[in-house]
């Protein structure tokens, strides 16, 4: 408990960053002791570990170092902290005067140099943001400017701060040698070197001034819309976008490439580039509403929207189109039935179980409103029947997460996601442990139980034969250097271009068509090395985008989670599933609240019938619950036949249809109105 406490505290994930943790406090905690001693090569020891430890802990566990920033100790302090406690050991040792005075001006002209610095990189970036940022559309006619070099303009901060080091080193080596020449040369070299580099930055200051003004590049945009003609836009926008949030737009990015009509995909925040999956469809970032309004797409005629947020209000204004509400997932949860919805034209649900749950929000939607087109994210999911079981029941555990309030609080991580795990271990299976991407971001509580169940799973793969532990350890091992260069040429291949938003406009450019197929074939390779390597008994913790959730699927003999849309999408395999019933309400009442429950085996809070759930994994034949998926797979997700892409197709070429003419028939009765005013 006081492990993982400190873990949360310190913001960690395990022994080996609590380690570096430990060894960073003690690193700068030695420095004034040393100093004060007087001990040069204590001093010398402790300051390598604070510089070593500092960068390490930037990749390793940057929620630490974001919690330090918190508390003032910013990277900056760090640094002003290390030179201070190197002029207190100067001065213990006896330095001369002269000597102390130039330590004194060179440190301090050298941050005083990393402020001019940082002035001048903010006056860059300021030029160079843009009110749009685009991929797939040529904007080499807005003539941007090339970026400054990466060596000055990313994280420069961090590269200015460590010019001190042949200072920090001149003054140690001195003070070892008993000889002043070595200060000289080191404080010669950080003033040398700062003055350069703000030299340079300069020079790109006066490049960056040549940027396009921002109506000129919205003119830009404009004439490369009007040349693609666009009809289909996915309209997304969130307050806070991270990776966790952008799952609601990638899940949608394959069905928008097979669309017959010409798509568009339209994102409101800035970070939504970083975490946007590879596609070939012409992608506009435009942050403020007075932009939005100055996009011209004559032909669009349909916007689906993934998420209900408050920005969607400025596409809605676009009467030309028919707004769609199309969810990021099909659940029983409130969110998935949301009186919002009312706003748009049409919602799009999977099957008769969505039009159903809109049904009972009494007064709020009209049923013609709703259009049943499945889910055509679900077709590369392995069925049941094509599955090979392992040699032991792999679960899949996946529950939700804490929701934005207590009352939409559906996950059982809180109230039973550590004994569940528990048990499971005590049962014998392999457990696959894939959280909801937000779990933990509003509860301590479901964050601290998160924990849990990792160092639970993690304990439990040491327990196992050593032997075994070492040759999967050296398979994993083996493995990391091909899965980290297929995640490098997967980046590659992903449209997510170096540099800053502005280089991204001015190198983006039309698809050229190649590259999806090494896409496909690299990620079926990752995923079949990622999975051979870790073998088909050890349990694995699943937190980054690779492997995916379907991946994750079809690896499940199954699935055990909360009342979301994960369920509903298992569903399409027809393996056994488990619903958590935290609150032990009766079976007859959860069945009767949740859709998604009248296929699934119910587990009680104390997970007594763990053992009984098992057997339908353990023993095939005993399956009661197999007949009733089969049934429910077809109400939730609708039928095999047509496919759903072919009946999303058809419904936005449908409604496409019904916007033109409508839009015709308004400029017609326009005509006749001007006609009888000019009479």
């Amino acid at each position: 408990m006081t492990f993982r406490w400190l873990c949360g505290v310190l913001r960690v994930r395990g022994k080996t960053d609590l380690f570096l943790v430990f060894l960073f406090a003690a690193g700068f905690a030695a420095l004034p002791v040393f100093a004060l001693l007087p001990s040069l090569w204590g001093f010398a020891a402790a300051s390598a570990v604070t510089y070593a430890v500092d960068e390490v802990l930037h990749t390793r566990a940057p929620a630490f170092v974001r919690r330090l920033a918190a508390l003032q100790l910013t990277r900056t302090m760090r640094f002003a902290v290390r030179t201070v406690m190197l002029l207190a050991l100067a001065d213990r040792m006896d330095a001369p005067g002269a000597v102390l005075v130039a330590a004194l001006a060179v440190f301090a002209a050298h941050f005083t140099l990393v402020i001019m610095f940082t002035a001048v990189h903010h006056a860059i970036r300021r030029r160079r943001t843009l009110p749009v940022v685009v991929r797939n559309l040529d904007m080499s006619g807005a003539g941007i400017p090339q970026s400054p070099p990466a060596l000055l303009y990313r994280r420069f901060l961090r590269k200015l701060l460590h010019l001190d080091l042949p200072a920090h080193a001149g003054v140690l080596a001195a003070l070892a040698a008993g000889t002043w020449q070595p200060a000289g040369i080191g404080f010669a070299v950080t003033a040398g070197l700062a003055v350069a580099a703000v030299a340079a930055l300069l020079g790109q200051l006066r490049r960056a001034r040549r940027m396009p003004p921002d109506d000129e590049v919205i003119a830009e945009l404009n004439r490369q819309l009007a040349g693609y003609r666009p009809e289909v836009a996915l309209y997304f926008s969130f307050a806070s976008v991270s990776r966790d949030f952008m799952y609601q737009v990638n899940m949608w990015i394959e069905t928008l490439e097979q669309l017959d009509r010409r798509p568009l995909i339209i994102l409101r925040e800035r970070a939504s580039f970083r975490y946007l999956g590879r596609t070939s469809i012409p992608v506009v970032c435009v942050p403020k509403a007075d932009d939005v309004a100055q996009l011209e797409l004559p032909e669009l005629r349909v916007v689906l929207y993934p998420g209900n947020a408050g920005k969607n209000v400025h596409m809605l204004r676009v009467a030309e189109a028919k707004h769609v509400f199309i969810g990021h997932g099909d659940s029983d949860k409130l969110a998935s039935s949301n009186r919002v919805s009312k706003v748009y034209d049409e919602i799009w649900v999977a099957g008769r179980a969505g039009r159903d749950r809109y049904q009972r929000v009494r007064h709020a939607i009209s049923d013609s409103a709703i259009v049943e087109v499945g889910r055509p994210q679900l077709s590369s999911i392995r069925l049941h029947a094509d599955h090979v079981p392992g040699p032991v029941p792999t679960v899949l555990y996946a529950p939700t997460w804490e929701g934005w309030s207590d009352d939409d609080c559906h996950t059982s991580l809180i109230p039973m996601g550590v004994p569940l795990v528990e048990k499971l271990l005590a049962e014998n299976v392999r457990v696959l442990y894939k959280p909801h991407p937000l779990t933990g971001k509003r509860s301590r509580v479901a964050a601290e139980a998160d924990r849990a169940v990792r160092e639970l799973l993690r304990a439990d793969n040491e327990r196992r034969d050593a032997r075994d532990a070492q040759e999967a350890e050296a398979a994993i091992a083996a493995a990391r250097p091909r899965l980290a260069e297929i995640r490098a040429r997967l980046g590659e291949l992903s449209g997510r271009l170096t540099g800053d938003d502005a280089q991204q406009v001015r190198d983006a450019r039309l698809p050229a068509g190649d590259g999806e197929a090494e896409w496909h074939e690299l990620r079926a390779e990752w995923h079949r090395l990622f999975w051979e390597s870790r073998g088909p008994v050890r349990h694995q913790v699943i937190l980054r985008q690779l492997p995916t959730l379907y991946a994750c699927f079809d690896q499940a003999d199954m699935l055990i989670s909360d009342v979301s849309s994960v369920v509903a999408d298992f569903v399409a395999s027809l393996k056994p599933y488990v619903l958590t019933n935290a609150n032990d309400l009766p079976d007859e009442d959860f069945r009767a609240a949740y859709t998604t429950a009248g296929g699934a085996y119910l587990l009680d809070r104390d997970c007594t019938r763990l053992p009984e759930i098992l057997r339908s994994v353990r023993e095939p034949a005993h399956d009661p619950m197999a007949p009733e998926r089969r049934v429910l797979k077809e109400y939730v997700l609708g039928p095999d036949r047509p496919t759903s892409m072919e009946r999303f197709n058809t419904a936005v070429n449908a409604l496409a249809e019904k916007a033109t003419a409508e839009q015709a028939e308004r400029l017609g009765e326009g005509e006749e109105q001007r006609v009888v005013v000019g009479a």
